[in-house]
């Protein structure tokens, strides 16, 4: 385990990318609409990005293991498609659809990690307070932060909040972030009370948790990137860049 802890230079240019970050999130969920593909909504994004003097942290990100390198700017996921849709001119948004935007931003030498899931048009009281829920969780999951827990109070206070009305995703989670998009620790939506690595200040960590509603199994199209869910169901995903501190957490990308 090899936790970068963020010095004062560190955190300053970490708190600007995140800023800007938060401003190009909200950007794109405004043009989000019926009969606009997913390939425009990258291409809007890469734009913003460039034009903040900033990188897109996803595009031709090749994590080890993989076989091929993320190619877009963003990852664009629809309905049961939980993380990593890949943006496509054929894939085009219909009134009642939800959309993950998930964007990685590369500032000044250092990243932010952030993503939001969004309606398009009207969508179903089903969808609503699945939307509901995993941003609540996002919230409980940040004020479980404080001096002295650990990445398992994170995870047991998502977890407790869900209480089972919804899937969890397990094969994937949030994550250390600065110096690298994906840094230690590792940081579930579930867990046990007081278990894990220890909070300290001037670690940044991504917490994202992604619930569904139906099971929280997964699987893989065969574009090696885009994860669904095994049952169909739609999953939302909202995810936030955060500041340990002695006191209060810092949420970055806001």
């Amino acid at each position: 385990m090899n936790i970068i802890i963020k010095n004062k230079e560190d955190i300053k240019k970490i708190r600007e990318g995140g800023k800007i970050l938060a401003k190009i999130m909200t950007k794109a969920g405004k043009i989000l609409k019926p009969g606009i593909s997913t390939f425009e909504i990258d291409e809007y994004v890469y734009k913003l990005i460039k034009e903040n003097d900033a990188f897109p942290a996803f595009l031709n990100y090749r994590p080890r293991g993989m076989k091929t390198a993320f190619p877009s700017s963003v990852c664009v996921s629809i309905n049961d498609e939980i993380v990593h849709g890949i943006p496509n001119k054929n894939k085009i948004l219909k009134e009642g659809d939800i959309v993950s935007l998930d964007i990685g931003l590369k500032y000044k030498g250092l990243y932010t990690d952030h993503a939001m899931t969004f309606p398009v048009g009207r969508i179903s009281e089903v969808n609503k307070k699945l939307l509901e829920a995993t941003k609540k969780a996002l919230e409980i999951g940040i004020k479980a932060i404080k001096p002295n827990n650990t990445i398992g109070d994170i995870g047991y206070a998502i977890e407790t909040f869900v209480n089972k009305r919804y899937g969890i995703v397990r094969d994937l989670a949030g994550h250390g972030v600065g110096k690298e998009i994906h840094e230690d620790p590792y940081v579930p939506n579930y867990g046990r009370a007081g278990s894990g690595e220890k909070l300290v200040p001037g670690m940044i960590i991504a917490i994202e948790p992604m619930l569904c509603l139906g099971t929280h199994q997964i699987e893989v199209d065969n574009d090696d990137w885009t994860v669904r869910t095994r049952d169909g169901k739609n999953s939302a995903h909202f995810e936030h860049t955060v500041l340990i501190t002695k006191n209060k957490p810092e949420i970055l990308t806001k």
